[in-house]
C-alpha cells in the first residue's frame, strides 16, 4: 500500500529500489511480471499475526512464504532468513522466524484459526503473488505484524495496531539493504576435514550412553566439550553442567570433560566416592603421560598452551611446580629453569601449528638439550582442520569458522586463516553471521571447529544459498578415519 511505501523508503538509502504494488494478490501477479530479470527480490510491508505469541510491532522473517488454499502449490523458499533476523534484532527489534501465507483476502477468526494450525505466523495478501516467478534467485519476505489474536479483525482498534507497525517499517529497511548488498555470494568452499573429531565423538557418546544407562541427571565437572549447541542438548536430556565436584551430590554419577582434570580431581572424586566415568581424550591422556615420564627423569617440563583453559589446567596439575605455561614468544625468551640442560617440551592439543613453531624455534635456542615427545602433541584433528582451512582460505573471500568462542581449536581456525589476509568470522551457528561481513563476496569458505555438530555447517551453506550461492565445493585435504573406544566404565556397566 501507498502507507507500507512511504514508510519503507523513509529506512531506505536515496535511490535504493523500491515498488509499491497494492494491496492483494491480483495486483502483485501483475506487478512481478515486471520484476523477471532482478537478481534478488525482497518483499516488506505489514501483516497479520496468526499466533497469539506475536504482539504488535513484532517482526516476522519469513522462512518460506505459502499460498493459502492452493494445493500442490510449492512454497517459495527463503533461507536467508537466519541471517536477515539477527540484522533486525542488532537493531533491538522483537523478530520471529517461521512461514508467511498469502490468503486471497483479509483473514480473522476462524480463518485465521485454521492458518495458524498449519504452522505459519502470519499471513499477508501479496508475498505469495510476488515471489512466485523468483526461482533460482535470493528472496527475503519481511512482515510487521499489526493485527493479533485475539483481537477481531474488524475494530476500530485495528487501525491504531496498523499505525504501530507502519512506525516500525523504516526500521527493517537498513537490514533488507544489508542483505541485498550481500546477494552477490557465487560459491561455498566447504573446508574438509571439519567439525567432530574422534575424541570429542566419544566424550559426547559417554554422557549420552551414561544417560540411557543410569538415567538422568548425570553430573558432568566443566562442559564436556567447548560448544554450546552439544552443550544445550545433553542440558536437555539430562546432563547437568557445573564447575567443580563440590557442586555434585554424594553418590552422583560424575563424568569428566574430554580437556583432562588434574590428579588432585581425580582424588577428591575417590575421597567422596563419587562414582566417575572419565570421558578425557586419548590424546589428552598421553600429553599428561608425557609430562609424568618427564617429571619423573628429574626434568622441568614447558607446556605450551593458553593459561586458564581447562587442558593446560589439568596437565599443569600433573606436578605442581615442576610444569611451567610459556604462552607466547615473549614469555619464552623469558622463561627461566633450574637446570637447563634438564628441559622438556609439551604442547595444549588444540593450538596453532604455526603459532607453537615460533616458540619452539626460541625455546630450541634457549636451551639446546630442550627435549620433546616422541610424536606432536597437536592432535590429528587440530592440524587437519587446519591445514584445509589454509588452502580454502587462499581461494575465498572470507571464511565463516563455526564453534564456541570458548573453543580453543576454533579460536585457532580463525587466527590462522586471518594470519594469512583473509577475513575470518567465529560464530555458534548461522544466527549469528553478520550481513555485512558478506557485502560484496563471491566465495565464502565455511568450516567447523572440532566440538561443534556438522548441522551447523549444514544450516549455515542453507542459509547462503539465500545470499545467491549456487554452487558448493568440497575441499578435502585429508580423510580421518580415528576412532576411539568408549571408556571402560561404559563398555563395563
Amino acid at each position: 500500500m501507498r502507507v507500507e511505501a512511504w514508510a519503507l523508503r523513509r529506512g531506505l538509502p536515496p535511490g535504493a529500489p523500491l515498488r509499491r504494488t497494492g494491496r492483494g494478490p491480483a495486483r502483485a501477479t501483475r506487478v512481478a511480471a515486471g520484476y523477471r530479470d532482478t537478481a534478488a527480490l525482497a518483499v516488506a510491508g505489514i501483516a497479520g499475526g496468526l499466533v497469539p505469541t506475536l504482539r504488535t510491532g513484532d517482526v516476522v522473517v519469513a522462512t518460506e512464504v505459502r499460498r493459502a488454499g492452493v494445493r500442490g502449490g510449492a512454497p517459495v523458499p527463503c533461507p536467508a532468513a537466519p541471517m536477515i533476523a539477527e540484522a533486525l534484532r542488532r537493531r533491538g527489534l522483537t523478530v520471529h522466524t517461521g512461514p508467511v501465507v498469502t490468503s486471497r483476502r483479509l483473514v480473522d477468526g476462524r480463518m485465521r484459526d485454521r492458518l495458524a494450525a498449519t504452522g505459519a505466523l502470519a499471513v499477508d495478501t501479496e508475498s505469495a503473488a510476488l515471489l512466485a516467478g523468483a526461482a533460482g534467485r535470493p528472496t527475503a519476505c519481511v512482515r510487521v505484524v499489526a493485527d493479533v489474536p485475539p483481537h477481531p479483525l474488524y475494530r476500530p482498534a485495528t487501525l491504531g495496531r496498523v499505525t504501530a507497525a507502519l512506525r516500525v517499517l523504516p526500521e527493517i529497511a537498513p537490514a533488507l539493504v544489508e542483505w541485498a548488498e550481500a546477494t552477490t555470494a557465487r560459491q561455498v568452499v566447504l573446508a574438509s576435514p571439519r567439525s567432530f573429531c574422534a575424541g570429542v565423538e566419544r566424550a559426547i557418546s559417554t554422557v549420552e550412553q551414561a544417560l540411557d544407562r543410569h538415567g538422568p541427571p548425570v553430573y558432568v565437572r566443566k562442559q564436556i566439550v567447548h560448544n554450546a549447541h552439544v552443550i544445550a542438548d545433553l542440558q536437555r536430556r539430562g546432563a547437568v553442567f557445573v564447575d567443580e565436584l563440590t557442586e555434585i551430590p554424594d553418590g552422583a554419577l560424575t563424568v569428566l570433560s574430554a580437556h583432562g582434570v588434574a590428579p588432585a580431581v581425580r582424588d577428591a572424586a575417590a575421597e567422596r566416592g563419587l562414582p566417575v566415568i572419565d570421558a578425557t581424550c586419548p590424546l589428552v591422556t598421553k600429553v599428561h603421560s608425557e609430562a609424568r615420564r618427564f617429571v619423573g627423569r628429574g626434568n622441568t617440563v614447558l607446556l605450551i598452551g593458553h593459561a586458564g583453559h581447562e587442558e593446560t589446567e589439568g596437565t599443569l596439575g600433573e606436578a605442581p611446580g615442576r610444569i611451567a605455561l610459556v604462552e607466547s614468544v615473549r614469555d619464552a625468551e623469558r622463561i627461566e629453569v633450574a637446570d637447563p640442560d634438564r628441559v622438556s617440551y609439551l604442547v595444549q592439543t588444540t593450538l596453532a601449528v604455526d603459532e607453537v613453531a615460533g616458540v619452539l624455534d626460541v625455546l630450541r635456542r634457549r636451551f639446546p638439550a630442550l627435549t620433546g615427545p616422541s610424536s606432536d602433541d597437536i592432535c590429528y584433528a587440530t592440524t587437519n582442520r587446519q591445514a584445509a582451512l589454509r588452502e580454502v582460505a587462499a581461494v575465498a573471500d572470507v571464511v565463516l569458522v563455526l564453534g564456541s568462542e570458548n573453543s580453543s581449536n576454533s579460536r585457532r581456525l580463525v587466527e590462522v586463516t586471518e594470519r594469512g589476509g583473509t577475513p575470518a568470522y567465529l560464530v555458534d551457528d548461522v544466527d549469528a553471521v553478520d550481513l555485512r561481513w558478506l557485502a560484496g563476496v563471491r566465495t565464502i569458505g565455511v568450516t567447523a571447529g572440532a566440538s561443534a555438530p556438522p548441522r551447523l555447517v549444514d544450516e549455515t551453506v542453507a542459509a547462503l544459498t539465500g545470499l545467491g550461492a549456487d554452487a558448493v565445493r568440497e575441499h578435502t585435504t585429508r580423510t580421518e578415519d580415528v576412532h576411539f573406544t568408549l571408556p571402560k566404565e561404559i563398555r563395563t556397566s
